[in-house]
């Protein structure tokens, strides 16, 4: 940089700003140095933004205001004023005193509704085919046929109406050469989607929900994306947004950290159990195959009609009889496969329940990511993006520019301070949102004693049942050589 643009600069900054002296403009008058300030008025523009800090920036804006007309000073977003259409959501059963707090039982929730998913048939077009499901509530009364994309629509829906509530995740939309395993898999990850949306408090009281369960046209996606195409979220809804803050604890972050911890090790460890319990239950379907294969040989061999060879003639009656046991045998054998089947089928029952607090805790996880991503990397940017406006704002009042051309940087410097104003508050509102839905989390801890009793009580009953039947079995061998009946 030249020595005289430089000390142009310095001596202009020192004497708008804050008067500090500038050895390389001792010579220079202040009318000398706009003069050429105005014929240079880039120098001054890189001087600002490479040696001027934001916090000298805003004592001189501060300065400069009180000598002047204030700058409109920044306000919130109220978010209760800006809605005028849809009523806003009903609020989750709090007691008396702190909002923030819950006072729903694990009972309460599960009562709330229970929904099924049923597979009706497989629709197919000229070059698609789509599944079509039946969807029943239990608290609507209403039965509802749905299509995948229709699940798409009303998770979307929710995301945009509840972004820092926990809404679960949606199983994969079927790919090419899908078999019966996860079509049905599909079927019930949907389930349990459905029964965990229509369970929380905040969701099973939202018109989104009634209509994605009772609407029965044809255009339940419209009606859908309708329903909150004016509507803003959450936090323009509730009254208590803008002070969200006042309701936290002190240290919410240290305790946020410590029930993170805890959820992710008890998410690791059900997954571990459902890895287990899993293979359990595929044993249990192995065992009951194995069974009847065992069953349909004996049957094969009671049924044979090859005859003996005349030497074995002697030996006829008692082949005769051998027959006619084993095939009495088979069909023991089959109840014995039809027992471990149903064993099976229970398994598969107790799985689903660990499967639905899986679910739960993953869209507790994937909440947390959202509230990471989004209150934390956002304001930065916003910051960033004020810290230059204000450098603009002092370099335009430096250089004398008209009221008109510094008008509109002022109007977007208050603007933006609304911005980061309301982010602040939607950051705590954020907090506000995990420390209610932690509290979710919390309530449902004792639906694991839920699964593990329904894991106890399948082997119980598998044994007792499988006893029994091997039992009667054993008491029918003793048609097979009465002479050398084993003890």
């Amino acid at each position: 940089m030249d020595p005289l643009p430089a000390a142009a600069v310095g001596a202009a900054a020192g004497v708008e700003a804050d008067k500090e002296a500038n050895p390389q403009a001792a010579g220079l008058t202040v009318e000398e140095v706009k003069a050429c300030l105005s014929l240079h008025p880039e120098i001054l523009d890189e001087y600002v933004y490479e040696s001027a800090s934001l916090e000298r920036i805003e004592k001189w804006l501060k300065g400069k205001n009180n000598k002047s007309e204030d700058l409109p000073t920044p306000q919130a977003v109220e978010p209760q004023a800006t809605v005028q259409q849809a009523p806003a959501p009903s609020q989750m059963q709090m007691p008396q005193g702190n909002p923030l707090l819950l006072s729903h039982s694990l009972q309460e929730l599960l009562a709330r509704d229970t929904v099924q998913v049923e597979f009706i048939l497989e629709k197919r077009s000229l070059f698609l085919k789509h599944m079509e499901y039946k969807v029943s509530s239990q608290r609507f009364k209403s039965s509802v046929y749905r299509q995948y994309d229709d699940f798409v629509v009303f998770q979307e829906m929710l995301l945009h109406k509840f972004p820092y509530r926990m809404v679960p995740a949606l199983p994969p939309k079927r790919m090419l050469g899908a078999h019966r395993v996860f079509i049905e898999g599909r079927r019930r990850a949907l389930k349990r989607f459905v029964n965990l949306v229509a369970r929380h408090p905040l969701f099973s009281e939202d018109v989104v929900l009634k209509l994605f369960l009772s609407f029965s046209g044809s255009d339940v996606q419209n009606k859908l994306k309708e329903s909150a195409q004016c509507v803003v979220d959450e936090f323009m809804n509730c009254k208590l947004a803008t002070r969200a803050k006042d309701f936290l604890p002190a240290d919410i972050q240290a305790e946020f950290a410590i029930s993170r911890e805890l959820i992710w090790n008890i998410y690791n460890s059900f997954h571990k159990l459902q890895d287990s319990a899993e293979r359990i239950a595929l044993r249990a379907v192995d065992n009951a195959a194995d069974l009847l294969i065992f069953g349909k040989e004996l049957s094969a061999i009671g049924s044979d009609t090859t005859p003996l060879p005349s030497w074995a003639s002697l030996n006829s009656s008692t082949w005769g009889s051998l027959k006619q046991a084993l095939k009495g045998l088979s069909v023991e054998f089959m109840l014995l496969a039809n027992k471990a089947a149903q064993q099976g089928k229970q398994e598969s029952d107790m799985l689903e329940k660990l499967n639905l607090f899986l679910d739960l805790l993953q869209s507790y996880k994937d909440l947390c990511e959202r509230h990471e991503k989004v209150m934390l990397h956002t304001p930065r940017r916003a910051l960033h993006k004020d810290s230059l406006l204000k450098r603009q704002m002092m370099s335009a009042a430096v250089q004398n520019r008209e009221p008109e051309s510094v008008e509109p940087l002022e109007s977007c410097i208050v603007e933006e301070e609304n911005v980061i104003q309301t982010m602040q508050l939607r950051k705590y509102f954020s907090l506000y949102c995990l420390h209610q839905e932690t509290q979710l989390i919390h309530i449902y801890l004792p639906h694991t004693s839920r699964i593990l009793r329904a894991f106890v009580n399948s082997q119980i009953q598998r044994h007792k049942e499988m006893s029994k039947a091997w039992n009667n079995l054993r008491s029918k061998l003793s048609c097979l050589f009465a002479d050398h009946t084993a003890p």
